[in-house]
């Protein structure tokens, strides 16, 4: 399993967190010190959470269910959205459109009509529309994209939601929470490690810092997806192997028959 040293985890600024005035005592753990008015995170903290944490997605990965990805601070997005799409899981990085949990029925209703709209493009609708009438749709679609895009696949509620900065997406993390969905968080110094499930204690405002440890999550959940293939490739093997040692034994038994 991917792993990240202690001397990477140390370049990419992962130990630095906030103001200590802006400290949530339940992160006293995983402080090392204070330094200059900032809390340090203790780095060997962050290394035990984080293998925790992936070795807890690997599995999910593995099991077939989604894992949903939320991050829409600035310096996280883009990050995010490039890692998380080179394996295949979904992930907002917009804004947390409010219910995407708890309200799934709407969501799914809205992303059946950027499915409709496409139709509408393709089976020659549109030409028998104004081009103001076109131009007003396809802003729809382009508005429905931008919010839902990279959750337009997910048919069902997700395995399990990881969280850049728990307390800016604490929308997210409560809906979550709601439905019994495990959640996965960076949690700097400011926030409350307790809100979820698995909280990898580090920076989440330094691009360096997010980028290294999704690097490490999301080759984790890669390994998870390959391990399924793997399983479900065998699994044919087997099924195959059935049916052949079936078909023999049948024309064995035909052969037989004409014999006697």
């Amino acid at each position: 399993m991917a792993k990240a040293t202690y001397k990477e985890l140390l370049d990419a600024g992962v130990h630095f967190g906030h103001l200590t005035r802006k400290w949530n005592p339940n992160m006293a753990p995983y402080i090392f010190m204070e330094k200059n008015g900032i809390h340090i995170i203790d780095l060997n903290k962050t290394i035990g959470k984080l293998d925790e944490a992936s070795a807890a997605l690997r599995q999910i990965a593995k099991s077939g269910k989604k894992i949903l990805f939320v991050a829409t601070k600035k310096q996280a997005k883009e990050i995010v959205a490039a890692r998380v799409k080179a394996v295949g899981m979904p992930y907002v990085t917009e804004r947390w459109p409010g219910g995407m949990l708890t309200n799934f029925a709407t969501i799914r209703k809205a992303v059946k009509k950027m499915g409709a709209i496409d139709k509408m493009a393709t089976d020659g609708t549109f030409d028998n529309m104004s081009k103001k009438e076109r131009l007003s749709i396809m802003r729809m679609r382009e508005k429905l994209d931008r919010n839902l895009g990279s959750i337009s696949d997910l048919s069902r509620l997700p395995g399990a939601l990881f969280i850049v900065d728990i307390h800016k997406e604490n929308i997210a993390v409560q809906e979550a929470i709601k439905l019994g969905i495990p959640t996965f968080g960076i949690v700097d110094t400011n926030s409350d490690p307790n809100t979820v499930d698995f909280a990898i204690p580090a920076n989440d405002d330094s691009s360096k810092s997010v980028d290294l440890l999704l690097s490490v999550v999301c080759a984790a959940v890669a390994e998870g997806l390959e391990e399924r293939k793997a399983i479900k490739g065998s699994k044919k093997d087997e099924d195959e192997d059935k049916v052949e040692v079936t078909a023999a034994a049948k024309e064995e038994a035909t052969t037989a028959e004409g014999e006697e």
